[in-house]
């Protein structure tokens, strides 16, 4: 065995360097919070946990589907990053619930049921594009790159009115949805909410926030 004695600068000098790779090469750093994209034992016991809770809570959202079935379909879950991701869903408020099944791959879908747009994901603009444009006052976030660093996606319109269908969704706040892309190259976005019994849409510059205006994903387990 070889040792090797540094001296106090020297150290000093490796870890200065190495910080600095960190903060010039942000993929470094991207690709370091990637390689935790996992649950610990006890999460992933809680997160079923939580999941069978609320898929017995809410029979009338998934009908013909069985939480034994759901359950083994989790388990299954070796990589981690599809429990990880609905994960990510809950504890940003989403409250995630299977809403169908796709009967051809037989993978359970699942959409952010909160009653209201998840509390961990608002007063954000739609994208990166908007987040950039905006000169002053920037939000923190935008909905499309949250969406990906948790590897779901956004709510359609059209699954959006699907998720209504099924409760009473968005009757305070409202959710962006993803944006058909020959509306988002004249610089808007849409959002949805329910108001009056009835489900809207709505348009806005993709560079505006509100404070009650999150997002709502979806995942394929």
């Amino acid at each position: 065995m070889v040792s090797t004695v540094y001296g106090y600068k020297t150290v000093t000098t490796i870890i200065c360097s190495s910080l600095r790779n960190i903060v010039n090469k942000p993929e470094l750093h991207i690709m370091t919070l990637e390689n935790k994209k996992e649950l610990t034992s006890v999460q992933r016991e809680e997160l079923i946990k939580a999941l069978k809770t609320r898929f017995e809570k809410n029979k009338n959202r998934h009908v013909e589907v069985e939480w034994v079935k759901v359950q083994a379909k989790l388990e299954q879950q070796t990589g981690e990053e599809k429990l990880w991701s609905l994960n990510e869903m809950e504890r940003t408020g989403g409250e995630p619930d299977v809403v169908d099944q796709d009967k051809t791959t037989g993978e359970f879908i699942f959409y952010d049921c909160s009653a209201e747009s998840p509390k961990g994901r608002r007063s954000i603009c739609y994208d990166r594009e908007a987040l950039e444009s905006r000169k002053e006052f920037k939000p923190e976030n935008n909905a499309l790159d949250m969406a990906t660093s948790m590897g779901i996606e956004l709510l359609t319109e059209e699954q959006y009115r699907e998720l209504q269908k099924l409760g009473n969704f968005d009757t305070k706040t409202s959710s962006w949805v993803k944006t058909p892309s020959e509306i988002r190259k004249l610089g808007g976005a849409i959002f949805c909410d329910r108001r009056y019994n009835h489900v809207f849409v709505y348009h806005n510059g993709a560079e505006s926030y509100y404070g009650v205006r999150g997002f709502r994903g979806s995942i394929r387990v």
